[in-house]
């Protein structure tokens, strides 16, 4: 395993490409190599996946169009710092989702391409344009009547409100505030359902600001357009960093629930696959290994499973 980098170097990094997905300058970009420099000169690459080696029982399980193009084409929404974002390129994806991606393919047989694209439409296009989702998908009752997951990790959820709180908001009741949100996640699902709840009690609604980007999330809240975000835990830690003290947590994290990759509904061979690819890379240390190296081996769990039951 590589040297593990410090938080702080991260942060800086994070920082880079948040600039750059505000100006404009960030296209989609096909997976390149990891490697960049933070802010104080030094390369951050994230995990070294070469030595991960392909299990050819589990290379068999391949569906035969992906096993005879040769690659694992992963689609990803590269605002979603640490689990996935952009490099100071402006192009090339890194992050803990990255890393997991290009050692899964490994073990598949196959190399990994990370495509960048809009959260929202991610899980309508896997089995078409994508072979696989991975961009931090919450395991829902709902989305498991769309698409199949294996699941991969487990996070909460976490309201990030301005240095002191200068609004005063009370996270068990938002009701009458200005709250941020990523389109398509869970955490819109919930402030849309606590909005339901607001106006049933008779008090004011929520403004539900919502955005493609999480990185323009989080400029909403640090802009002073919304008085709060909420977000999946490792996202919001990464917020708080890159914004040099700006923000700040609200209360405890909610709602820990596990996360999955994304497979076409019904393709079970696939599902096979990747469920057995995750395994391994638990099984043998790599996944604990890339976890690590981005600081977010809290989140890590031991089974990895074709649409678990238990999401909790």
């Amino acid at each position: 395993m590589q040297k593990k980098n410090t938080f702080r170097n991260l942060a800086a990094l994070v920082l880079g490409a948040s600039l750059c997905l505000a100006a404009g300058a960030c296209g989609t970009s096909d997976e390149g190599e990891a490697g960049t420099k933070n802010a104080e000169g030094k390369t951050t690459q994230g995990y070294d996946v070469s030595k991960v080696e392909t299990v050819d029982e589990i290379a068999a399980l391949v569906p035969d169009d992906v096993k005879q193009d040769g690659k694992l084409t992963v689609g990803m929404d590269t605002s979603y710092a640490p689990a996935e974002f952009l490099a100071e390129d402006g192009k090339t994806p890194v992050g803990y989702d990255v890393d997991l991606s290009k050692a899964l393919a490994k073990v598949m047989g196959l190399e990994a391409e990370d495509k960048v694209a809009s959260f929202d439409l991610i899980i309508p296009s896997v089995g078409s344009k994508y072979d696989v989702g991975i961009s931090s998908f919450t395991i829902t009752p709902e989305r498991m009547g769309a698409v199949d997951f294996v699941s991969m990790y487990k996070a909460g959820s976490t309201w990030v409100t301005k240095k002191g709180n200068p609004d005063g908001i009370d996270p068990k009741d938002v009701c009458g505030e200005t709250i941020a949100v990523q389109t398509a996640t869970t955490q819109e699902e919930e402030v849309t359902a606590l909005n339901e709840q607001c106006k049933a009690d008779g008090k004011q609604e929520i403004e539900i600001l919502t955005s493609k980007l999480q990185t323009d999330v989080t400029t909403n809240v640090t802009t002073g357009k919304a008085s709060a975000f909420y977000a999946d835990t490792p996202v919001s830690g990464y917020a708080i960093a890159q914004t040099d003290g700006q923000l700040e947590t609200l209360g405890e994290d909610v709602g820990v629930t596990k996360q999955g990759i994304v497979v076409k509904k019904g393709d079970k061979q696939m599902a096979e696959a990747v469920q057995k690819a995750m395994q391994q890379l638990m099984d043998d240390g790599t996944y604990e290994a890339i976890l690590e190296e981005w600081g977010v081996q809290g989140g890590a769990i031991d089974k990895a499973e074709i649409n678990p039951t238990d999401t909790k």
